[in-house]
Formats: structure tokens, sequence, C-alpha cells
């Protein structure tokens, strides 16, 4: 993504990939809002900069120059884009921090405060790059040179401002001189593995090989994977993980064949005030996703489906979660109330 001078939000449509690249022009939050919903722009902190930036042209539409009145406006503006997925806390936090910036800034002129809203999502865009950077620098010692590495769903470039999360581990560890090999899970029912991750190792020149969702377990019981590494949407206190729908599963496999289970996030993607994972809510998305392919039906008409777009991995079958702070092991109720409060 990037802000134009113009003052437009440009987003790379994911639902056309990897068959086309084409960019969206956001003038209005309701076009980014549209555009979280549909996962044109998708991957928690990738949504949270979006979600910045949305707020932003939100402000530069309010037609008024009283500052409680364009107060109440923006407020308005970012209920309505913390509605749109509700499962990714770094969408919240981007718009809390954001509100939080005009509440200490004691200017009266709006569109000073416009401008001040504009400086912070660029920051909060900039931040989120230098993150992902941190993280991979933690991570990739983590990997050793030859290693497999299986992932799900797509956390990298893609879901990010850029570089990644997991797959910023990955790429911090190619930078390190690694040989190393990943492999993607499709990640059904939107196959962002498929369409994303594999098209982003492609362009990258780093080896991937794609599987379905259902080989995972014959990958590790025939010894052809070494490690697992994963992204999250949110990070509860005691180290509960809410990933996309299939990491819990991955997480079970990981334990019960003896390979370390890793996830990659950045401390905005933790989530203090939630004691455990059972308090996340879970977003459940249409069931066409599930009962359409490309627009055609591949199921019984009036079959009933089911369609959470997350699940939640618990934390005892997490072996470490990488952070731009560093990597943190279990006990995670203290270890990470430590790196978030001191």
């Amino acid at each position: 993504m990037r802000w134009l001078e113009e003052g437009c939000l440009e987003l790379l449509d994911q639902t056309k990939l990897p068959l086309k690249v084409t960019y969206l022009k956001c003038r209005d939050y309701l076009d980014v809002a549209a555009a979280i919903k549909r996962l044109a722009v998708r991957g928690a902190p990738a949504i949270g900069t979006a979600a910045a930036y949305g707020l932003t042209l939100g402000a530069m539409n309010l037609k008024t120059r009283q500052k409680e009145e364009f107060l109440s406006g923006v407020k308005a503006i970012a209920s309505e884009l913390s509605a749109t997925r509700p499962t990714a806390v770094n969408l919240r936090w981007a718009l809390d921090r954001m509100i939080k910036k005009l509440h200490i800034d004691d200017n009266e002129d709006v569109n000073s405060l416009r401008t001040v809203l504009l400086e912070e999502a660029n920051l909060i865009y900039q931040e989120d790059i230098e993150t992902n950077r941190k993280i991979g620098k933690h991570g990739q010692a983590l990997i050793p040179n030859g290693s497999r590495v299986l992932t799900h769903c797509n956390a990298g470039a893609l879901a990010t401002a850029g570089y990644g999360t997991a797959l910023g581990v990955i790429r911090a560890a190619r930078e390190a001189g690694k040989n190393i090999s990943v492999i993607a899970d499709e990640t059904r029912p939107l196959l962002q593995g498929a369409r994303l991750t594999a098209w982003e190792m492609l362009r990258e020149h780093i080896p991937v090989t794609l599987i379905t969702d259902n080989m995972a377990g014959y990958l590790m019981a025939t010894q052809k994977v070494d490690l697992i590494i994963v992204g999250a949407d949110r990070i509860t206190a005691n180290g509960d993980v809410a990933n996309k729908i299939g990491t819990y599963s991955l997480a079970v496999l990981a334990k019960a064949h003896n390979l370390p289970f890793y996830v990659a996030a950045p401390l905005s993607t933790i989530d203090m005030s939630l004691a455990s994972g059972a308090e996340i809510p879970i977003e459940e998305r249409d069931h066409t996703e599930i009962t359409h392919l490309d627009g055609k039906s591949v199921a019984p008409p009036g079959v009933k489906a089911w369609n959470p777009a997350f699940d939640v991995t618990p934390n005892h079958l997490v072996t470490a979660i990488i952070t731009e702070r560093g990597v943190i092991y279990p006990a995670y109720l203290d270890n990470l109330d430590k790196i978030i409060n001191h």
C-alpha cells in the first residue's frame, strides 16, 4: 500500500492475485472499509495500517471547522472501520492510537488535526516495516541452515506494510545466507497460501512447495518438514493465538511429531486485555467461500456450511512467540507481561 500525494490510498487488490496485479485507489474511508471487508487488503498489521489511512481519508472529507464536531465525526468513522473485521486486534490498536493522538493535540484548527492524522498514519506504516525487520532478525536465529519451513496462510509483505512477520523471518534467514526452503499450505477456503505466499516466494526466488492443507500431517510423518512458523491475528495474555483457520490443526500435528511451532507477530498483536483465547471474537464469513469456487458452486445447492475465518491455538502448543523485542518462551502469562509492560 502507499499514500498518494493526490490524497488517496493505493492498495494492491489481493483478491486478484496471482493472476492479475491490480491496484485500488481509495478516496474515502468507505472504500478502505470495503477493501478490508472483502479481503482486498488482509493480514492483521496490513489492515491496521490501511485503517489508519482510511481514518485519515474520512477526516479529510468531514465538512466542519469545529474541533468537537470534527472529533465526534472521526470517532464515528473509526467505529465503522473497526467493525469490518473483529478478530485481528491490530485494526482496533491502530485506530485507538490515531484517536489518542488527536486527543493529546491542543490545536484547535481542524486542518492541522487532519495533518496530524496523516503524519500518524505514515508513522504507523514506517514503524510496521521496521518492526517486521526486527522480528525477522530475532526469528532467523531459530531457523537452522537447510531447514524446510512449513507455513500457513500468508504472513508476508502482503499481510503487513512490508517485509512480513512469518515470511519476514524466512526472508531474514535467506538474507543471512541460510539455505532454506518453504512449504506453503494452500489454506482453504480462500487459498491465501496458494495465491499469495507462493507468489511472494517465487518473486523472491525462495524455493517453495505448495501442498493442500490435509497433506501436512503426512509431510511431518515422513520427516519432510523441520519446523512450522505462522503469523497471528491476536495473541491473548496467556499466549493463546488466533490465526487463520487450520493453524490449530498444524500445532497439534507439530506437537505429535516433536516439531517446533513458532508464531511471529508484532507486540501490537498482543491483546493483554483478554485472559485467554476463549475470549477472542472469531469472525464467521459467508458460506459461499466454502460452497463456491471462482463463483461456481462446488457443493449441492442448499447444503449448510460453517465458515469461521480463524481458530485458536492454545499456548501449550506454541514453542515460542517471535516479536520485535525478542523471542518469548513459556511461561507466557509472565513473560508476555514483562515484555509488554517493562
